[in-house]
């Protein structure tokens, strides 16, 4: 079996980034296309919220590579957004948002000398960071929000998971052991990481027990995140929670089996609404920032 102790890393202040923080899309944008859904969802959202139910959003790596956080971290503090479901490659972006103020690296020029994902800070700090929460009864994402915090990162303002931490909104975090960076850092414990993981997905289960007549947005997941809400549904259904009647979206560049039944098809046996929003998350999100503004604002 391999030594993974023996892995060696290098600084991320050494590592050529493609986002940075001027990247962002700022709270003043002008962006808005015509799609007649997402003033429907923007709707539902805004009902939702006034009824005290739920919106839930699932967010895949790509919508912190584009700019999107500090436009979903402006619904969170209006209260549009009571939970996140990300992935691992989410947690790890936004942190290093956090940290440097840039993140996503040169994947390809990286595999050639086996650099690629082999940062030291990131894996070192996150892995910590679960670590030390895990042994104190919590799940990954509060843990790395907490840490970002303690560590009085530079730019934390711009990032998710703080965010949450801060305002108290439940973030999960759902990962696929090897398939984030972290992973491959010498500080990763599989167990510690499995069962961080683990105790997230115990939360969100709670989240979607409570979804009936509130919103659920997947926002560039295309497998995993889509997955993990079907069997924490068919855990609330199993445990005679009757969840029916919530709107379903799914926001991608492309159509993808597992978000189109799981999210689309599937939950129309609930009575749900089921959107397909198809474009980039630059012009989606923003546009239904947008919308729930110019919508909350006539109510």
């Amino acid at each position: 079996m391999l030594d993974f102790s023996k892995i060696k890393t290098y600084s991320i202040r050494d590592r050529q980034n493609k986002f940075k923080i001027s990247d962002m899309i700022p709270l003043d944008h002008e962006t808005k296309i015509d799609n007649a859904s997402l003033s429907l969802i923007a709707d539902d959202m805004i009902r939702a919220n006034s009824r005290n139910r739920k919106n839930m959003i699932m967010l895949g790596g790509a919508v912190i590579k584009v700019g999107c956080s500090d436009i979903l971290i402006d619904l969170m503090k209006r209260g549009y957004i009571n939970h996140i479901a990300v992935n691992g490659a989410v947690s790890i972006h936004d942190f290093e948002v956090a940290l440097i103020g840039e993140t996503s690296e040169d994947v390809e020029r990286g595999l050639e000398d086996g650099t690629f994902g082999m940062v030291d800070e990131t894996g070192r700090y996150i892995n910590e960071a679960i670590s030390a929460g895990y042994k104190q009864g919590k799940g990954y994402g509060i843990s790395v929000g907490e840490k970002i915090g303690q560590l009085a990162l530079p730019f934390k303002d711009n990032s998710i998971l703080y965010q949450a931490y801060r305002l108290k909104i439940p973030l999960t975090v759902h990962v696929a052991i090897g398939g984030d960076i972290i992973h491959q850092h010498p500080t990763c414990d599989g167990a510690i990481l499995g069962g961080a993981s683990f105790l997230d997905f115990k939360v969100l289960t709670e989240t979607v027990s409570q979804l009936t007549d509130g919103v659920l947005l997947n926002i560039g997941s295309a497998v995993n995140l889509p997955e993990v809400f079907l069997k924490a549904l068919t855990i609330a259904r199993n445990l005679k929670y009757d969840v029916r009647r919530f709107t379903t979206a799914n926001f991608d560049f492309l159509d993808m089996y597992r978000p189109r039944t799981r999210l689309l098809e599937w939950p129309k046996r609930l009575e749900c609404k089921t959107y397909d929003i198809r474009g980039n998350h630059n012009k989606t999100v923003p546009t239904l920032h947008r919308l729930v503004l110019g919508r909350a604002d006539t109510e």
